[in-house]
């Protein structure tokens, strides 16, 4: 199995990109990584090449970029060449941590949309309680949906969760302003009815108050609400923790009792932590394609590779083509 990744794309590129690499190359056995990007910046954090080979290109798409507009005229940038090795069988799956937006814009104009989606979802996997985890989508490809869109994201996503996650008969929910079966707006509720007539295990609507505690495995919303979610669960988490370690180190005392719940605290902060549940998956794509965390340190690269692979191993995107028409009663 062999993943492309946009070594120049994120925050931390291509240090991380680099670590993270070598970290699932050890780690699996059956992997091979092609790292697209500026060789000589590559190079000088790579200190085992077994496995990994480079294709050089100094052109990127930065984060300021206009992401259509730099898709169709950076030809030659680390994303879309990596898109582009996929596209052309020489990959099996793309990660990049670099501008969503024109991730998005890639996935579409290079890799192609999958016959009989409309429009694709961009689904990452948020914590819960139990630490199980949920998939939520849409999370920004579409910042506006219709409900054939929302059913087509509850089939894609049952059938990754179940699949990819192991999760058996995935409980897909939607996402709501309360749980009665005539709340919402008009998406919703015609959402709802179709929903209804599918074979997918619904269970009705959700709200997002009851999410991390794990209402649901895969939660349905269209690109505008997801995001506020995503972006909402991610700000939580880190004012949280925040708050939290000012109040321990605030006294002498309570330095001392944070010494004691050092190894509880750790434990939590996995719980919430993105970079143990990899990346966002774009769905309804010709292949798989990774959206990894801009911030990403070389954990969550690795962790996002780890997704990667199941996902390539567990043939999604065959099975997604193979199931849409099944899924529908």
């Amino acid at each position: 199995m062999k993943i492309a990744m946009d070594a120049m794309g994120g925050d931390n590129a291509p240090k991380e990109i680099v670590i993270g690499a070598q970290k699932a190359i050890e780690t699996f056995s059956d992997l091979e990584i092609l790292l697209v990007g500026d060789e000589k910046q590559i190079q000088s954090f790579l200190t085992n090449k077994e496995r990994i080979d480079i294709l050089h290109t100094e052109e990127q798409i930065l984060a300021t970029d206009e992401p259509v507009r730099a898709v169709r005229r950076k030809k030659t940038a680390s994303m879309v060449l990596g898109a582009t090795e996929v596209k052309e069988g020489r990959a099996d799956a793309f990660i990049s941590a670099g501008n969503t937006g024109a991730l998005m814009a890639t996935g579409l104009f290079v890799v192609g949309r999958m016959e009989g989606i409309d429009r694709p979802a961009l689904a990452p996997t948020l914590p819960t309680i139990s630490g199980e985890g949920f998939l939520l989508l849409d999370v920004g490809a579409n910042v506006d949906a219709k409900p054939e869109n929302l059913v087509q994201y509850a089939m894609m996503g049952s059938i990754y969760s179940e699949k990819v996650r192991g999760v058996a008969k995935p409980r897909v929910g939607l996402l709501n302003i309360g749980t009665e079966e005539k709340k919402g707006n008009e998406l919703t509720k015609k959402t709802f009815e179709l929903l209804q007539s599918t074979n997918i295990h619904f269970i009705g609507n959700v709200e997002a108050r009851d999410l991390l505690d794990g209402v649901c495995d895969v939660a349905v919303t269209d690109g505008f609400t997801g995001n506020m979610i995503l972006k909402t669960v991610e700000g939580t988490a880190m004012s949280m923790f925040k708050m939290i370690k000012a109040e321990l180190m605030s006294s002498f005392t309570s330095k001392m009792a944070a010494a004691v719940l050092k190894p509880n605290l750790k434990q939590i902060k996995n719980k919430l932590d993105y970079s143990e549940y990899g990346g966002a998956a774009l769905f309804g794509l010709n292949a798989p394609v990774i959206k990894a965390h801009g911030s990403s340190d070389s954990q969550a690269i690795f962790s996002a590779i780890r997704q990667t692979r199941e996902f390539v191993q567990s043939g999604v995107v065959a099975q997604i083509k193979n199931a849409m028409e099944s899924y529908v009663e």
